[in-house]
């Protein structure tokens, strides 16, 4: 599949599962209570029961999923992708089969870009781990590890400089599964283009942040070829897709025997907990007409929003099949229509 051919694009969710009463996506334990990937593998499978029940073809897997495996004074921990070889290619064939698609995305402390030398290291163990673990299963090149540029300390031109001096660093394997996100903040798409360029790293485009932050005023639909072109050869692209949260919430502060209110009014930045369906489904009949790619969609109800948006789609009209939402006025190429 290329980018300009006009297919069923998967949507996929981040993390956590809340539908059914929910599933943990992980070993979350302590160190202290010996954490270990065999377990987060065990989870990992339940979710993936849900994935196949619900026709979810694509999935980010929680940024902490080998307990403390790079953590720099618990040795201890080192080594459990090798000690889970099996579970891990077993997995991973069941994954294939799926045709599931599956990334992750290092937390916010993961930063090649820092003017700290330990973070910097730290950074880079992180990224070498998260790609390990996806060539572990046996992934092809759609399963992409994704990172912010992240300090720009200096300035813009000097935390890129860093965060690619930290790339350079990386090996083959890793740089091959890394792609670089633009932020809302710091980094526009602009910036993580020029990023892209010098490094040859794709691009993950998300359009929350691009509307928050977009210093040069690139038009939505350039901005989604400027990424595509990015991954020309390279798999399918993917974009982060989310609804700014809209709902005000109220503060309540107890001083003495009084309770003081207040409204708190929510940032455009801040995701809202279902995708808006009408919205999405303008950009996918202007912005994104004939164009093809994945949908990784940032909602608080994570795959509770995601089954609804499918549901919301077909009632107007947009053809869905085995969970992948196809070009409006036909169904998704290579599967039969059917509702959901």
């Amino acid at each position: 599949m290329t980018a300009r051919d006009p297919i069923g694009r998967r949507l996929g969710f981040a993390v956590k599962v809340v539908g059914d009463g929910g599933l943990p996506s992980h070993d979350t334990r302590r160190w202290q209570s010996e954490p270990h990937v065999r377990v987060s593998l065990e989870r990992f499978e339940r979710i993936l029961d849900r994935l196949e029940r619900e026709r979810i073809s694509m999935y980010r897997m929680a940024s902490g999923f080998v307990p403390y495996a790079t953590h720099p004074d618990l040795p201890q921990f080192r080594g459990q992708l090798e000690q889970c070889a099996d579970e891990l290619e077993r997995i991973g064939t069941r994954v294939r089969a799926l045709d599931l698609r599956l990334s992750t995305h290092p937390g916010q402390y993961v930063v090649l870009s820092s003017v700290r030398e330990d973070v910097r290291e730290a950074a880079l163990r992180d990224v070498e781990l998260q790609a390990a673990l996806l060539d572990a299963l046996g992934l092809g090149d759609e399963a992409v590890v994704v990172l912010h540029v992240g300090s720009a300390e200096g300035g813009t031109e000097q935390g890129a400089d860093r965060f690619l001096a930290g790339v350079e660093r990386l090996s083959e394997g890793a740089r091959a599964r890394l792609v670089v996100e633009n932020d809302d903040r710091t980094y526009a798409l602009a910036d993580v283009l020029r990023v892209s360029e010098r490094s040859g790293l794709r691009v993950v485009w998300d359009i929350l942040h691009h509307h928050c932050h977009d210093p040069h005023g690139i038009p939505d639909r350039e901005a989604l070829e400027l990424e595509l072109a990015t991954w020309w050869g390279r798999g399918t692209p993917k974009i982060h897709y989310s609804s700014p949260k809209t709902a005000v919430e109220e503060r309540r502060v107890r001083k003495g025997r009084r309770v003081e209110r207040s409204l708190v009014l929510p940032q455009l930045r801040a995701h809202a907990d279902m995708i808006d369906p009408i919205a999405f489904e303008a950009f996918l009949r202007d912005v994104a007409s004939g164009l093809s790619f994945d949908v990784m969609l940032e909602a608080k109800a994570k795959d509770v929003a995601l089954v609804r948006l499918r549901e919301q789609l077909a009632a107007r009209g947009l053809p869905t099949s085995g969970g992948r939402i196809g070009e409006p006025g036909r169904a998704p190429a290579g599967h039969a229509e059917r509702p959901g």
